[in-house]
């Protein structure tokens, strides 16, 4: 966006001014907390603050100073207009962006080399054996360089980015949708058929979610740039839905089951299989399966008796994903901000497992109607699983009404990263429980974090594996990190790969990059 507050604010041409500059080692540190994660310098006065997702204290510099609107990340070098809302992409006549940038650059480069001479210094005197492991172990990180790209924040869409770079990196799903022919020169009949079923606004615009979310993915995996900006998936997302349109701050668990849900409806009419098999292990009758449902969908069994007469009533319900409910035992578990935490009970994610497949009583406003006492009863439900998905999708629920605004959990939750063993969450059936050893382990893919304290702010990052190396996606900024760093996350989203993937014929990937090239001839 080009901000037309930019000349009159921006003024600022070096991190420091000359009071504070005085040569030597200095951390950006906000001026309100004094923390040095994620600073952001005003261009108009350089005061630092840090960003939402850590306290938000640059916002709150603007809010006082109204024509300070202006600032720059001091770790990616964006710039964002608070008064515009948006980030910036023009600059002043005078290059003071560009100037301040390349300063930036700088400073951060002669920091770093003090910073090493420092830990010289001191290490003849206390570095252990510990610290300078450590420190190999990070300089082989900062080596490691990553295979895809990151996504440019265009104001807000770090819920989109988190969500797109966990889902490109499932091998099975990313490579079929990148394999597709381009459906750009679909017949314009098909596609308003697509769009027509799926508007529940009522708007009919022709555009495909799916030929979208196909070019980006695509541009993801080139490799050729840091990062890409996904604004043509983000215009098409505005026009299918309303509700995702501005730059406010969404729901990344809603925004995941918008885009799910919308890509499989448009493979339904688009890409029309037809299983030959009848006992597809696929939620949906035979035709109705797509790659969407053969990834994440699998089956729930709920089973309600009548706590009066003891009828039983079940019924089969289809899911993309579980939303798990944290225990209430650890609700009202205090966190405090930049400590490990470690005296505080912690909550396994096999409990919130457990309590979601665990037996409760419906409330008064939720009474059964009982098919033997012919009136609503007072009943039990039970949940279990009748059928695990090849990618097991849990969505952690972190927030909560209270009165009439939603508090968020800052509850740690300890999850495995490997060997997730789902067998005693799912129905004693032979065709369930499998015979093969792997068919109902799970290992961890991804993590979506949400950092912050409400629903409708903060921040989102990801958390994937790629080829045994975890990385860190923070919108355009994409780092390597260790497995340790991964199990310490408060994750909102975890994503578990069963070990033994299971594809229909017709849906199956070769070599998991794309879809059968018998497939993809027959829609060129």
């Amino acid at each position: 966006m080009d901000c037309p507050h930019l000349v009159e604010s921006a003024r600022v041409t070096t991190p420091f001014d000359r009071d504070d500059n005085t040569g030597g080692q200095c951390r950006l540190k906000c001026t309100a907390c004094k923390t040095e994660q994620n600073p952001w310098i005003c261009l108009t006065c350089c005061n630092i603050g840090c960003g939402r997702y850590v306290s938000g204290h640059a916002l709150s510099h603007y809010e006082c100073n109204s024509k300070h609107c202006v600032c720059m990340d001091s770790e990616n070098f964006s710039v964002y207009c608070y008064a515009c809302d948006d980030f910036v992409i023009n600059d002043t006549p005078g290059r003071h962006l560009d100037i301040l940038r390349k300063n930036l650059q700088t400073f951060n480069s002669k920091n770093n080399q003090l910073a090493r001479k420092s830990l010289r210094r001191r290490s003849d005197a206390s570095e252990t054996e510990n610290d300078k492991k450590r420190q190999k172990k990070d300089d082989k990180l900062k080596k490691i360089r990553p295979k895809s790209s990151g996504l440019r924040n265009l104001g807000n869409t770090c819920f989109m980015s988190a969500v797109l770079q966990s889902l490109s990196n499932i091998q099975h799903f990313c490579g079929y949708i990148k394999q597709l022919p381009s459906l750009e020169d679909k017949n314009n009949k098909i596609r308003k058929v697509v769009t027509r079923k799926h508007s529940r606004d009522g708007t009919d615009e022709d555009v495909l979610l799916v030929e979208e979310l196909r070019k980006t993915l695509i541009a993801i995996w080139e490799g050729g740039k840091s990062a890409i900006s996904p604004e043509s998936l983000l215009q098409v997302i505005w026009k299918l839905v309303p509700r995702f349109r501005g730059y406010q701050q969404q729901d990344a668990h809603e925004f995941m089951r918008y885009l799910l849900d919308r890509l499989h409806t448009e493979l339904l009419a688009l890409l029309p299989y037809t299983s030959t098999n009848n006992n597809s292990p696929f939620i949906g009758p035979k035709g109705k399966s797509t790659i969407v449902t053969a990834i994440f969908g699998g089956l729930l069994q709920s089973e309600v008796n009548c706590l009066i007469c003891g009828v039983e009533s079940k019924k089969h319900d289809p899911f993309l994903d579980l939303s798990l409910d944290i225990p209430v035992q650890y609700h009202n578990i205090k966190v405090n901000k930049g400590k490990e935490n470690l005296d505080q009970p912690v909550c396994k994610l096999s409990e919130c497992l457990t309590n979601f497949t665990e037996v409760e009583e419906l409330e008064e406003t939720e009474l059964y109607m009982c098919t033997g006492c012919k009136k609503k009863q007072r009943s039990t439900k039970k949940f279990w699983i009748r059928r695990l998905p090849n990618v097991l999708c849990l969505h952690l629920k972190r927030f909560k009404w209270v009165t009439s605004f939603r508090q968020k959990l800052e509850t740690y939750i300890d999850f495995p990263l490997t060997h997730l063993d789902m067998n005693k969450y799912i129905l004693d059936m032979h065709e369930t429980r499998g015979t093969s050893i792997g068919s109902n382990i799970y290992d961890l893919a991804a993590v979506i974090v949400h950092h912050g304290s409400g629903a409708g702010s903060g921040h989102y990052t990801a958390y994937v594996l790629n080829e045994s190396q975890w990385y860190h996606f923070n919108d355009s900024t994409v780092t390597a990190c260790e497995a340790e760093t991964v199990a310490r996350c408060k994750a909102y989203i975890l994503f578990y790969i069963r070990r033994e993937i299971r594809l229909p014929d017709y849906l199956n990937v070769s070599n998991g990059n794309g879809p059968p090239s018998s497939h993809r001839n027959s829609r060129s």
